[in-house]
């Protein structure tokens, strides 16, 4: 079974599928094949409280409601993902923050996908071009 890092901007878009959000598609094709048990993820800690985050932002905006919110974290609490302490990869994650000039919140994933020996599928494009040429980062629109 084939193991990735799951960036919260990919599983956000199952929780609340929007028909206009771009790469949707792409990632309930990835979903299915984590409900089919061809692929598995982990997750550093942090991902759980962005998760959370954008879920009450979305529905503070009017994107979805707060019923939608609470069943897409009670959905996600389910799914038992492995999850890594973000102190196991602070010092790591910190390095490539610095060289690269990215926030330390996406290099935790970045550095987890080095300790997991594993890729980092993520939906944010700037990101997958700032560290993919030195780092296990692979953009989900061209996954």
């Amino acid at each position: 079974m084939t193991t990735f890092v799951l960036d919260a901007s990919v599983a956000l878009k199952w929780a609340v599928p929007l028909s206009n959000e771009p790469l949707t598609g792409e990632s309930l094709r990835l979903f299915k094949r984590y409900r089919d048990g061809e692929l598995d993820f982990v997750v550093p800690d942090i991902f759980w409280a962005e998760l959370g985050n954008v879920l009450w932002r979305g529905a503070r905006r009017g994107r979805w409601s707060r019923t939608d919110a609470e069943n897409a974290a009670r959905d996600f609490a389910d799914r038992e993902f492995t999850t890594v302490s973000s102190q196991a990869l602070l010092t790591e994650a910190l390095k490539i923050a610095f060289v690269y000039d990215q926030s330390l919140y996406d290099c935790l994933y970045a550095a987890l996908a080095v300790q997991a020996q594993a890729d980092l599928i993520t939906a944010d494009e700037c990101l997958a071009n700032a560290l993919a040429a030195r780092f296990p980062v692979k953009w989900l629109g061209a996954f």
